[in-house]
């Protein structure tokens, strides 16, 4: 941690100096992807949240460019970690990804059939035979979707394609992961294009990070989220999801700002690993030439609008954290154009001259980074199972909820936080409109047939008190 924090300018002024340098000599640039998992938008403090410390990436931040408007397109299924891999992986989009990855390409396939050296470490919730399939090289792989740090079952990917050295973690597992990628990093000799792909499992729950990490925050010190409430105000058809079973309702102060003292912990501990793996990059001689990306899978609300899961649509649980920084990329700046995830590698592709897969929705955002377009995207659609639709501009954002026939309009200029619902306000019955018909325009080009009316009754208000 010492020697990352001694080492960031140096970091910044070598990734500046890569940006001028490595187009002009040619290479193909290599590709360092750091993935986290639950990590909200809002959760560096270089982008804004003083509550918790980051300072490998802030430093990535400033030598960079960070996305602020980027989002995961949804998901099919409570465990939304699952699509959004598939998504980012393989370029498509929500309704027209194979969540297991079966007779579909992939990203990373893509660049070992272009030359590179492909390598995985970490969290896999996608099937094995997509792992298989898609990486050279493979260790400390995590095939599951969560579990205790410390007695995580891991195991290697044999050159064979079999899986060999099944073991327990009995370190945590973040650092086993980057020790891991380090380790890939360090042996990669000469200027040969390599991807070295790290998805961690932090900060999903369980929080636990090392105890020195957690005494750094004092729960009576972490202030509530803007959009704090003590229960959602209606049913939006999950709130008995396991996620949203981590807490009681209400949903006290006390337990929230308990909850986020573990979350900003281990989002600490996380970065500090994240500073491990690009020491390793930089003594392997490799920051001229490497674009390194750190992102998260979707976001999570812990106490926002009452509820604790990412099993919702809302701002803070579609956002994620999206940094680049290397070769092509432009230092120090904050872009919001809109973004998927599965964006990313198309990005990538175009940056290193790799071709992707067949099926790619994606958009590449090198256009937006050389200024000759302000954005890819006009909008933005995310979904939730059969429960959620949403579609969001510049300033309007509409969600609704077609089993209970609900609509929430949001101004997000003016209510950044979506508190104020203005859907059944007269005055702003003609944003509706147009919003719903965005939205089933998005819906049809998407592959979405989901119709966004019920003709079931609608159902009674949730009873908290059941469930407490």
């Amino acid at each position: 941690m010492i020697r990352a924090r001694i080492t960031l300018a140096l970091f910044l002024t070598m990734f500046a100096a890569a940006q001028a340098t490595a187009g002009e000599a040619g290479r193909r640039p290599s590709i360092l992807f750091l993935y986290s998992d639950d990590q909200r938008a809002d959760t560096i403090a270089a982008l804004g949240n003083p509550n918790l410390r980051t300072p490998n990436l802030d430093a990535l931040t400033r030598s960079g460019t960070a996305l602020t408007r980027a989002y995961c397109n949804g998901a099919r299924q409570g465990a939304v970690c699952v699509p959004s891999r598939a998504m980012l992986l393989s370029g498509r989009g929500l309704f027209r990804v194979q969540e297991q990855l079966q007779g579909q390409d992939t990203w990373p396939a893509a660049f070992g059939r272009a030359g590179y050296a492909t390598f995985a470490t970490g969290k896999w919730h996608n099937g094995p035979a997509s792992l298989v399939k898609s990486f050279q090289k493979a260790e400390a792989i995590f095939l599951g979707g969560m579990g205790d740090p410390y007695m995580l079952p891991l195991q290697d990917l044999a050159p064979d394609g079999t899986f060999v050295n099944k073991r327990l973690s009995g370190e945590h597992s973040v650092k086993l992961f980057a020790d891991a990628a380090s380790r890939f990093i360090s042996a990669q000799a000469g200027d040969a294009p390599f991807l070295c792909y790290v998805a961690f499992n932090f900060p999903h729950d369980p929080r636990t990070a090392p105890a020195e990490y957690r005494a750094k925050y004092r729960d009576g010190a972490i202030p509530l989220p803007a959009n704090y409430l003590p229960e959602h105000p209606f049913d939006n058809g999950e709130l008995l999801v396991r996620d949203e079973r981590l807490a009681p309702w209400p949903r006290t102060p006390q337990v929230v700002r308990r909850n986020l003292a573990d979350y900003y912990a281990s989002i600490e501990y996380l970065d500090a690993q994240v500073g491990r793996i690009l020491d390793a990059l930089r003594d392997a001689g490799r920051i001229e030439d490497t674009i390194v990306v750190y992102a998260g899978d979707h976001g999570l609300a812990i106490g926002s609008h009452g509820l604790f899961g990412k099993q919702n649509l809302y701002e803070h649980s579609m956002r994620s954290p999206v940094i680049l920084a290397g070769p092509g990329v432009p230092a120090a700046r904050k872009v919001d154009a809109f973004a998927y995830l599965h964006d990313l590698f198309p990005t990538l592709g175009e940056l290193a001259g790799v071709a992707g897969p067949e099926g790619g929705e994606g958009l590449s955002l090198v256009p937006v980074f050389q200024g000759r377009e302000p954005t890819r995207r006009p909008d933005l659609f995310t979904a939730y199972r059969h429960l959620q639709r949403a579609v969001r501009d510049d300033r309007w954002k509409l969600i609704v909820y077609p089993r209970i026939n609900k609509l929430q309009l949001f101004d997000l200029q003016a209510d950044p936080a979506e508190l104020h619902d203005l859907a059944s306000d007269p005055a702003h019955a003609r944003e509706v409109a147009r919003l719903t018909a965005l939205l089933r325009q998005r819906q049809a080009e998407a592959g979405d047939d989901l119709p966004l009316r019920s003709e079931q009754p609608e159902p009674e208000a949730f009873d908290f008190s059941k469930v407490r």
